[in-house]
């Protein structure tokens, strides 16, 4: 099943590129390219609550991670060695560039009184170590949601401003845990945000009674270019005490959210774990390259694009990647699986 596949392929990549506090992420050079300077765009302050819409219409973007099999990182990729597929066609990148902007990432948070505020406590934890991995000059916001969302930090430098509101919180007000909205209503808020946006999510994938459902949230995911991490908060309680068809609803919707984003879903078992799982997230998030087309004018139908990313070298063949062996190693591309046409008005 794909979810399986996608759960082991997302383990594997998470136990893979943890490294020691200290370390760096273990790249595969294929070429070497200088960065580029940020840009004054992105070096100003984002804001959910900015009403100034951020996107051209008739763009696509696509963040994309290139690994190894082995989860090692492909750095210093150029355009000509990328490929990219809508619908089967190929198109023409206008845009290409390798992350240089810091982070921009909301933590969305459960915070319920469902289960006597037991995951809400957890979450809390997990949310105060995640913060710790960032750089000073990263951008992060806190919502947490139960009964609705609510922006308890817009974006800020400053992760004591993060750690102080948390541990402020108190107790949570309502047992509801309506995800589908919380997720639905960020999105349209990072949507009036300048750059590369993502989500962690800190979850136990389990929705009460949302306004939206299910497949109006996978379609509002098709529609977005923010990646989405998914972090399970109840896996361990599951492994313990015996799971149910509930808990495995809720992990097959974390997972799908982040399979459309592009993103990873991860479900920790131990505490231990967080440090490799949330340097894992960074690390990915560093690592990407944007790719931006175009679509043609006989494209823009309104309909659902299935996207595929390809590598290739100078001959337009497939990449090789060795590794320190000389073994031959396949090469996994990490991208959104497509995204909602937009409709031309053109009479």
């Amino acid at each position: 099943m794909k979810i399986i596949r996608y759960s082991f392929a997302a383990a594997c990549f998470t136990a893979l590129l943890a490294f020691p506090p200290q370390s760096k992420l273990n790249l595969v050079c294929a070429q070497t390219q200088e960065p580029k300077a940020p840009t004054a765009a992105e070096s100003g302050p984002p804001r959910i609550s900015d009403r100034t819409y951020k996107i051209d219409a008739t763009l696509v973007n696509v963040d994309v991670l290139v690994t190894d099999e082995d989860g090692r990182v492909l750095s210093g990729l150029k355009r000509d060695n990328f490929r990219v597929f809508d619908n089967g066609v190929p198109q023409q990148i206008i845009d290409f560039s390798p992350t240089t902007a810091p982070i921009t990432i909301v933590m969305l948070m459960e915070y319920s009184s469902a289960s006597y505020s037991y995951f809400a406590d957890k979450a809390a934890i997990w949310g105060t170590q995640f913060v710790q991995h960032l750089d000073p000059k990263d951008w992060v916001a806190l919502v947490t949601y139960d009964l609705r969302p609510k922006v308890q930090v817009d974006f800020t430098h400053q992760q004591y401003e993060i750690r102080d509101t948390i541990a402020s919180l108190g107790f949570p007000q309502f047992r509801e845990i309506n995800l589908y909205d919380a997720l639905t209503e960020t999105l349209d808020m990072l949507d009036r945000v300048q750059g590369r946006t993502s989500i962690l999510l800190l979850s136990t994938g389990t929705n009460s009674f949302s306004a939206a459902n299910l497949d109006e949230v996978l379609r509002r995911l098709k529609q977005t270019d923010t990646v989405l991490f998914c972090v399970g908060l109840g896996e361990a309680e599951y492994v313990r005490y015996g799971g149910n068809l509930s808990y495995m609803h809720g992990k097959a919707t974390l997972e799908n959210f982040a399979r459309q984003t592009g993103g990873l879903a991860l479900f920790p078992r131990f505490e231990g774990e967080l440090p490799d799982i949330f340097r894992s997230v960074v690390g990915y998030l560093r690592s990407e390259y944007t790719l931006t087309f175009r679509p043609p004018v006989a494209s823009r139908d309104g309909l659902y694009h299935r996207l595929k990313i390809e590598i290739v070298d100078a001959d337009g063949k497939a990449l090789k990647v060795t590794n320190e062996k000389g073994k031959r190693r396949k090469i996994e591309v990490f991208a959104r699986q497509g995204y909602i046409a937009p409709k031309d008005k053109t009479p």
